[in-house]
């Protein structure tokens, strides 16, 4: 790997190899990638996607959606209008919005791939245990910057990784469809390099503003 796809830093050395997967670390912004060449096929990766119960009526999953759902709708306006980025199969938080009377767009390159939201400007953008699942994460960070009124919030939800996690047995490296992991430092120098502000709410959850 010639340079982090967080950062794009040129420092990225060899983390960990488990079975036959290799994984590196900028030591600039802390990410943990896997080797480019250890990711699923398009439709490989789809195929795993569609095995995700993510029921939109799902009691639990919303409770787990609450997470990023109830910090950034204590920073939004009357009728803001929002867009979930990466929603998957199941757009439950979008609906979950919508049930607040929020104007809502989803977005996802495998079940909701129309693009037409990248010609709008939003509020507010969620994205939802997507963001480790990027391959190039800074093109979608600027991605997300570019539609995002200045002033606007961005709600991350991922799991963060601590170098007090043993990462070889991390339940979230085990995903196969996940291939990058993001460190407080990682969030740290995410904002800086997008100049956004931030906040960590949850473990897994950071809010940005633009």
């Amino acid at each position: 790997m010639d340079n982090c796809p967080v950062c794009t830093h040129i420092d990225v050395i060899h983390f960990s190899r488990v079975e036959d997967k290799n994984y590196y670390r900028c030591q600039q912004c802390k990410a943990v990638c896997l080797d480019p060449r250890n990711h699923l096929l398009h439709q490989d990766e789809r195929d795993r996607y569609k095995l995700h119960n993510n029921d939109i009526h799902d009691e639990r999953y919303r409770e787990f959606l609450s997470r990023l759902h109830d910090p950034i709708i204590e920073k939004l306006k009357k009728g803001a209008k929002g867009l979930d980025y990466g929603c998957g199969p199941g757009p439950a938080l979008a609906l979950m919005f919508k049930e607040e009377n929020f104007s809502m767009d989803i977005y996802d390159p495998f079940f909701f791939p129309d693009k037409s939201c990248f010609s709008e400007q939003y509020d507010f953008i969620t994205c939802t245990e997507a963001a480790e699942h990027f391959f190039q994460p800074l093109k979608e960070f600027k991605k997300i910057d570019q539609i995002l009124v200045k002033g606007g919030w961005f709600g991350l939800m991922t799991n963060i990784y601590e170098d007090s996690i043993c990462f070889e047995d991390w339940y979230y490296r085990k995903d196969p469809t996940h291939v990058v992991f993001y460190s407080f430092e990682t969030i740290k120098a995410l904002a800086a390099l997008m100049s956004w502000n931030y906040e960590r709410r949850e473990n897994n959850v950071v809010l940005f503003q633009k």
